[in-house]
């Protein structure tokens, strides 16, 4: 009497293990040991209805249950079934993996069961748009030109010949697929003369080759809102490429990049800018006029005694905010230049200058020098 091999053993699984890992493990031994792929071959065949076993009981939680408690013994003599003995069914197993193993092995594709009568949706297309960070704040309407196909007009997207019409498949009756016996069970696949179509076109269109379209640039307009932002993406539905054979197209998708502005750089719906003045302003005080995004000019203040670094917030002078009526700030930030070129008149000022000055002129140099001082000093004394 033979010992029948445990069917965790056999599938090569853990008993801890779930659904997912378990069909995979089916799926690979299935293929493997299918009588196609086996021709011939009695123990290939064997193999092939023990690992089905296996999987029919390990696949369903309650036969599972009863298997890790009882063993072959819960299906022997009417274990476990109220009809008598277990008897595993094969087309139900098979069933779980049926487009995985059928697909590869005869190479139809995957997908719904029915026939495509030949028609597929139009593939997407991307278009690159670059614009400026002032087009960006108003927003714009562009004309772009974009290379797609478009629908056959002679055969209307048939791919058929003016005055002919696509006829349904011979091979398969325009079912798109046709049954045929596997070993000892039938198997449904993709029929192999229309490819799922479920109809041939017997004359082709002259023009489109009997896809149904056709190669041809089209001018598209695109309205950019106020406020779009650096690598946006913009979908004009059914404007990509034509579907084949009357197919529903595509879409068009616009991805946008802003160009960097030689004075402005953006954060979100704020601006900023740096403006450098020079030694003498930022210490006596002045003002300097600045030009926002919108066209208008502002004069910002400069205290006396500003110090590099220091930021003037101008309110409702950054970017627009989009799809809404809200406006950014613009920031502006201070740099200090330092003098160059001196004649020898301003070297004697600012020589007579530093002559005179004390602590309270500098008082940031002055602290930071005196507390790096004590640093030294305590350090020498440990």
């Amino acid at each position: 009497m033979s010992v029948k091999v445990d069917y965790y053993e056999m599938l090569g699984v853990t008993k801890t293990c779930d659904g997912k890992i378990l069909k995979s493990a089916f799926r690979k031994l299935a293929m493997q040991y299918h009588p196609d792929r086996n021709p011939g071959d009695e123990a290939a065949e064997i193999k092939f209805k023990e690992i089905g076993e296996a999987y029919e009981v390990l696949k369903d939680p309650q036969k599972r249950a009863a298997y890790d408690r009882f063993g072959h013994a819960a299906f022997q003599n009417g274990g476990g079934q109220a009809g008598g003995g277990f008897r595993p069914d094969f087309s139900s197993s098979m069933s779980d993996i049926f487009e995985d193993i059928f697909g590869q092995m005869h190479g139809s594709r995957r997908g719904g069961r029915g026939p495509t009568n030949g028609r597929e949706r139009g593939s997407d297309l991307r278009y690159n748009m670059e614009i400026s960070l002032e087009e960006a704040f108003t927003g714009k309407s562009a004309e772009i030109r974009v290379p797609t196909t478009i629908q056959c007009e002679p055969c209307n997207g048939s791919g058929a010949k003016p005055g002919t019409s696509p006829r349904a498949c011979p091979t398969c009756g325009g079912a798109g697929r046709i049954r045929a016996s596997q070993g000892f069970f039938s198997v449904e696949r993709t029929c192999p003369t229309c490819h799922g179509n479920g109809r041939i076109i017997a004359d082709p269109c002259q023009k489109c080759g009997g896809s149904g379209r056709r190669p041809q640039e089209r001018n598209l307009s695109v309205n950019i809102p106020a406020g779009i932002e650096d690598g946006t993406r913009i979908r004009l539905s059914g404007e990509g490429e034509a579907g084949l054979r009357g197919g529903p197209a595509g879409d068009l998708y616009i991805f946008l990049s802003v160009r960097g502005h030689p004075f402005f750089q953006r954060d979100g719906a704020d601006l900023h800018c740096k403006v450098p003045v020079s030694m003498t302003t930022a210490a006596l005080g002045g003002s300097f006029e600045v030009t926002t995004l919108d066209g208008g000019k502002n004069r910002v203040k400069v205290p006396e005694g500003t110090q590099a670094g220091t930021q003037f917030r101008i309110r409702g002078k950054g970017m627009s905010v989009l799809r809404s009526t809200q406006v950014g700030d613009l920031f502006i930030q201070v740099t200090i230049e330092t003098p160059q070129h001196l004649s020898r008149r301003q070297r004697e000022l600012l020589e007579e200058f530093e002559k005179i000055s004390s602590s309270e002129n500098s008082p940031q140099s002055t602290g930071f020098f005196s507390r790096m001082k004590e640093f030294l000093s305590g350090l020498s004394d440990s």
